[in-house]
């Protein structure tokens, strides 16, 4: 299989989403799951692993897209260059016909990457920063609501606290559900929305 040089790895304070396309042997999907997995997992014992995924266009379609993200560029770095990842690369060469188009995103713009497979003679075209901040509103809006509402109804001294303590606590308690649930989820039902396609 073949690989395009990656980009440079962004500052080392910024977590980085990294994306892939790679093309399986349509024959060998089974095996090549299986294979995906098992690199994922190993890279969950690495620190700094903050989650993957990865999507099929169709049931049979061989071309999978695929993100896994680490909190910094330096446990990034100790991943991809480790032994682990290596080896299961090498495993996988006879499974993956080609893989290309890596690129490394900081922050959560890289949810914002193109999990899906364009039609033929076109290209997807990243959304603007004005649909992510968008897409981005919509689920922080509602939550923050939300847990405005629920913390004032339940934890009652809640408005005494210093304005510092109380931003730092919510910001604490919503950016997981933003980056792990939310987020990811507004992106999948607005894809055709944010994403573009164009001829080439």
């Amino acid at each position: 299989m073949s690989t395009s040089a990656p980009r440079p790895i962004p500052p080392s304070s910024a977590s980085v989403t990294v994306s892939i396309s790679r093309w399986v042997d349509p024959s060998r999907i089974e095996e090549a799951t299986g294979w995906m997995q098992a690199g994922m997992d190993l890279a969950h014992q690495y620190p700094g692993f903050l989650g993957s995924g990865w999507v099929r266009a169709s049931e049979d379609s061989g071309h999978w897209q695929m993100l896994y993200k680490f909190s910094n560029a330096q446990s990034l770095k100790a991943w991809e260059s480790s032994i682990d990842r290596s080896e299961w690369l090498h495993a996988g060469r006879d499974l993956v016909l080609d893989a290309r188009d890596e690129s490394k995103r900081t922050g959560i713009e890289g949810w914002f990457d193109a999990p899906q497979e364009a039609e033929p003679g076109t290209a997807i075209l990243p959304p603007p920063r004005w649909k992510q901040a968008v897409s981005i509103w919509l689920g922080f809006f509602p939550l923050n609501l939300a847990f405005t509402f629920l913390i004032a109804a339940f934890v009652p001294a809640w408005n005494d606290l210093w304005t510092v303590a109380r931003v730092l606590l919510t910001t604490l308690a919503l950016t997981p559900i933003m980056t792990y649930l939310l987020l990811p989820w507004i992106t999948r039902m607005l894809r055709p929305w944010l994403q573009k396609q164009k001829k080439k």
